[in-house]
């Protein structure tokens, strides 16, 4: 994309949004219905396949996140994944499928229903678009539905098989598949909420500021909108752009998650690189949003200029710092009880109101 033209798509509008993901799709393919994003036709180095044939990046699990940690906080403990008193757990149901790959979800339900619909939350781990795997959300999906939400944590497509937007398009076709399902669990389909960690809060902003954008659009229940009505980032950035995440790739041999998600690097493709990032979408017609952020400035890169927009469209907005954290706090004890504090609060103002 020519440069002269990236600095139109940062104005804050609808059709500016519109605009800029028109001249994008005839850029990089993204053309709605029959997008094909690229999917590796062999694995990364020292990316291994599981028994199914999947690619699998073993760089951010739970236990290399937990020994990470505990070297600087001994005291750290990983949130347990016990369902509590109260809440029903649907292991692997299918939400979509492409080709013979399935893609699950786990859905966490107050076993008693309310009188009312419940609202739902989607949840989308993190990992560097890369690694991860939907159980690292299990226990944040247990404690919201234990306080009376349909809380759903969700795999989704990672670098090592398939590229942007891919990740995008099996979220989207996620909120779907649970606004068609939502009779069965119970959930209030005007109400559904989207919850990330890391680069699943990137994920989790970009699925809220391209509400009803047909480019991200591919596959079943189609007849649903994709659309979520608040979004919770936690430390994920907004702008990829930003020095923080485009000038990893100085070292070829060495690339960046970015740059193994997106296929090219930022100087190679700046304009590929603002599409992906939700700070170039940003609108009056956006969600409320709830950032919950270490103190590591490099993780919520975008925020506050998404903030001053956010504040001069009147739109609702939340931010907490939880101080001397390490990246991934929201996994552990003692911190993930004060996520659940801000995120329980946030969602009672935004869907209760």
């Amino acid at each position: 994309m020519p440069p002269f033209i990236a600095p139109a798509f940062r104005r804050t509008t609808r059709s500016a949004t519109a605009l800029m993901l028109l001249v994008m799709a005839l850029a990089y393919g993204l053309n709605g219905q029959t997008t094909t994003p690229p999917v590796r036709l062999s694995p990364p180095p020292g990316v291994e396949v599981d028994s199914t044939g999947i690619p699998r990046d073993h760089y951010f699990t739970l236990a290399t996140a937990a020994t990470k940690v505990r070297q600087q906080y001994p005291f750290a403990t990983p949130a347990p994944a016990t369902v509590p008193n109260g809440v029903t757990l649907h292991r692997d149901e299918v939400y979509r499928t492409i080709l013979s790959r399935r893609l699950h979800m786990d859905i966490c339900t107050p076993a008693q229903r309310p009188p009312a619909a419940a609202p739902g939350v989607i949840l989308i781990h993190g990992g560097g678009w890369r690694s991860g795997d939907k159980s690292m959300e299990l226990p944040m999906a247990l404690q919201l539905a234990a306080r009376g939400y349909v809380a759903a944590t969700v795999e989704y497509r990672l670098s090592p098989e398939a590229l942007y937007p891919a990740a995008v398009l099996d979220l989207k076709a996620a909120v779907r598949w649970l606004r068609a399902h939502a009779r069965a669990y119970g959930m209030d389909t005007s109400r559904i909420a989207v919850y990330g960690c890391s680069s699943g809060g990137h994920l989790a902003s970009l699925l809220g500021v391209t509400n009803g954008v047909p480019a991200y659009e591919e596959g079943d229940d189609l007849q649903w909108s994709s659309s979520v009505q608040a979004v919770v980032d936690i430390d994920g950035p907004l702008d990829l752009t930003h020095p923080e995440e485009s000038g990893k790739d100085s070292i070829p041999s060495m690339p960046s998650s970015a740059k193994r998600w997106l296929g090219s690097t930022y100087a190679d493709a700046p304009g590929l690189w603002q599409q992906a990032s939700p700070a170039f979408h940003l609108h009056k017609g956006m969600p409320p949003m709830l950032f919950v952020n270490s103190s590591l400035p490099r993780y919520h890169v975008g925020r506050d200029a998404a903030v001053d927009t956010m504040t001069a469209y009147g739109i609702h907005h939340e931010i907490h710092t939880i101080p001397d954290t390490p990246h991934p706090f929201w996994l552990f004890l003692p911190w993930q009880t004060d996520v659940i504090r801000y995120v329980a609060g946030f969602l009672e103002r935004v869907f209760m109101r």
